[in-house]
């Protein structure tokens, strides 16, 4: 549900106009690939760095797919003898940004330092180059090399039982596609005990009712940019049907599958989506939790002076301190 007053009156002019500038790239960048490959080569990127209370170093997986990872570690504290580990995909519809674009190394910076948790945020392959499966094998292979590799790359305070998966938008669709994927592999060492997906990108042929309330009212997203996100990552000739987009939530039925955090803004064209979403998993039997954010715009998180953005920060770190302690 949403408040009576406009997103608008909820943000400053300034946000405002990153915003518009924001979809006025996404929308050239639709226009043509040539476009799009231009701007993903001068967009602005983050070197690792030193700041804030967290130190940053990016570590390769594989060099032939330009599969790597960014890893946070915070400062230590006296209250922090170990620390969880999160797994983290960036968003940007399957075809933009990277873990070292400004937006999502301040975003990881951020949970790193405010969750005292170490994190790992995963470098995919971008669409349309590499469509579907490509970003969800990524993503399972980056598991799988921090469950062989862990002792060289992390530090000796991680706790590989408190390992979560999260994303944002497109990357809270890879999250929960790993997250499935992730059941049928046997892993040594890491133990996956949360899902957080932040507004998840999931969608269909039908046009739900928030998508058409939204469309063109709602910053950041409307169906035409959505719908070549769609084009861009699915196979060649596929519906927005496709098991990879219409996610109902109960295909995970007969899944292990951690308990989950969901995060909806109420200016998001998706929140139907994702509220569908929710519904499957407790059809499921599965533990989740569903977290409202009335005044939140999609993308709302990497604005940190948003009202919501702190609120959310809060109840991420609800989540994995609960489900850290309930491993103990």
């Amino acid at each position: 549900m949403t408040t009576g007053s406009s997103w608008r009156d909820q943000i400053s002019w300034t946000t405002r106009l990153v915003l518009a500038t924001q979809g006025l790239v996404t929308d050239a960048a639709r226009r043509s690939n040539l476009i799009r490959r231009l701007l993903l080569l001068l967009e602005p990127k983050s070197p690792p760095s030193s700041t804030n209370c967290v130190t940053s170093s990016d570590v390769t997986i594989d060099p032939s797919r330009n599969l790597w990872f960014r890893l946070y570690l915070p400062s230590p504290t006296s209250s922090s003898s170990t620390l969880p580990l999160i797994f983290y995909f960036h968003g940007g519809g399957f075809i933009a940004f990277a873990p070292n674009s400004i937006p999502y190394d301040n975003l990881c910076r951020t949970l790193a330092r405010d969750l005292q948790a170490v994190v790992v945020s995963v470098n995919d392959r971008l669409a349309p180059e590499h469509r579907y499966p490509s970003q969800y094998e990524d993503g399972l292979d980056a598991l799988k090399f921090i469950d062989g590799q862990s002792y060289a790359v992390l530090p000796s305070s991680t706790d590989l039982n408190k390992c979560f998966i999260a994303g944002d938008s497109a990357g809270g669709n890879i999250a929960h596609h790993v997250t499935v994927r992730s059941s049928d592999h046997v892993f040594e060492k890491i133990k996956i005990i949360g899902l957080v997906a932040i507004q998840p990108f999931f969608g269909g042929e039908l046009r739900t009712e928030s998508e058409l309330r939204l469309d063109g009212v709602a910053p950041v997203l409307n169906t035409k940019r959505t719908d070549w996100f769609w084009r861009s990552f699915l196979p060649v000739g596929s519906s927005r049907d496709h098991e990879a987009a219409n996610v109902s939530g109960e295909e995970v039925t007969a899944v292990r599958f951690p308990s989950t955090l969901v995060l909806v803004g109420g200016y998001d064209p998706l929140q139907d989506w994702q509220r569908r979403y929710c519904e499957g998993l407790k059809k499921s039997g599965k533990e989740v939790e569903l977290v409202e954010l009335p005044n939140a715009i999609h993308w709302f998180y990497t604005f940190p002076k948003l009202p919501d953005f702190r609120y959310a920060i809060a109840k991420l770190k609800e989540f994995i301190e609960k489900q850290s302690a309930a491993t103990i």
